[in-house]
């Protein structure tokens, strides 16, 4: 007995340690400015950013958005048939890429608002103004807060997600989901997938992200057997400088991290879409490789566009971008309220 005891002992108290080493020592580490993620924002014109307003989640925590109302440039005005169309072309909710805020869609909010959309701005609980930065309570926290968001500002129209980066894999991870109809539509812009997809490289997201792997896989160990003590260590940090005008996020805990992202099983995740979803990546980005995209979502209904001449951060920058989401957003709103007219 005592040959069989003292081994397993011993066993056991080898793993613990080396868990406990995992945990303590295994996080992610610095990593070096990306200047091309960052350094495009600090000239941009944020005269016209709304003020926040909040909503509250069910757990009680006010959560922030920005609104922006349907404005209707001249060009749009011409383009639009009926007074109803004038009057609104529905409502888009805009989630941001890691570390950032609502903040960063700024220039994609006004393009909607200028094209007669009702445009939401989220800051993500974890980011921004809502909730404890870089952190949240439980996984799949962020579904509830979106459903709460959904249900407390009463969207009108037809209603579609947009998500960019680490947002258009969240957005996809709500579009795979049994909460996918309450929105009509989605666009993901250059979304993250998973980085064992094959449209991730290989230098951690092209060297956006370090990741604490022995931490990371260390908790989700634990995590597995109901040991949730170190769920809201960081296992992530982003590739930015220490001091910025913008309040943003520099790493990430296990929780924020498995959730902001789409599921485990990406695949099962895209497969499982039933709702109209277009994606949109730039042929320049330095993050993702664009041309497996299209191969990614070849077995679905969603229609993979890439866009010539723009790089990562330039899909919610570039006017071209910016045009291209619009217009691809507008045609998946139009079909889908042709079908509901056709359905009457």
């Amino acid at each position: 007995m005592k040959s069989f005891v003292i081994p397993l002992i011993v066993s056991l108290g080898v793993s613990v340690l080396l868990l406990g080493l995992a945990i303590t020592f295994g996080g992610p580490k610095p990593v070096a400015a990306l200047d091309s993620i960052s350094e495009p924002f600090k000239n941009l014109d944020y005269s016209e950013l709304p003020e926040v307003s909040f909503f509250n989640a069910r757990d009680g925590q006010a959560l922030a958005y920005r609104f922006y109302p349907p404005t209707f440039s001249s060009a749009v005005k011409a383009q639009v048939k009926t007074e109803a169309q004038i009057e609104s072309r529905g409502s888009v909710v805009l989630v941001h890429g890691s570390s950032a805020s609502s903040q960063s869609m700024h220039q994609l909010a006004m393009a909607f608002a200028s094209a007669g959309f009702s445009a939401y701005s989220l800051d993500i609980r974890g980011h921004g103004e809502s909730g404890k930065s870089g952190d949240i309570t439980y996984l799949g926290q962020l579904e509830h807060d979106l459903e709460d968001f959904v249900s407390e500002v009463k969207l009108q129209g037809s209603k579609s997600l947009v998500g960019f980066s680490s947002g258009g894999g969240f957005a996809l991870r709500f579009a795979g989901s049994d909460r996918q109809v309450l929105f009509d539509n989605y666009l993901l812009l250059s979304p993250f997938i998973s980085q064992d997809s094959p449209t991730s490289r290989n230098n951690g997201s092209g060297g956006w992200v370090s990741v604490g792997v022995p931490r990371l896989v260390a908790i989700s160990i634990l995590d597995a057997m109901g040991l949730k003590l170190f769920n809201h260590l960081p296992v992530i940090r982003f590739a930015l400088r220490e001091t910025s005008k913008v309040k943003l996020t520099h790493s990430y805990s296990y929780l924020l991290a498995t959730n902001f992202r789409p599921k485990a099983d990406y695949n099962a995740n895209i497969a499982a879409i039933k709702q109209p979803l277009s994606v949109l990546v730039g042929d320049r980005d330095e993050l993702f490789n664009p041309k497996a995209f299209t191969g990614l979502f070849e077995t679905t209904n969603a229609k993979v566009n890439i866009i010539q001449g723009v790089n990562h951060v330039g899909m919610i920058l570039s006017p071209n971008a910016l045009d291209k989401a619009v217009t691809q957003l507008a045609a998946l709103v139009e079909t889908d309220s042709a079908k509901r007219l056709e359905s009457k």
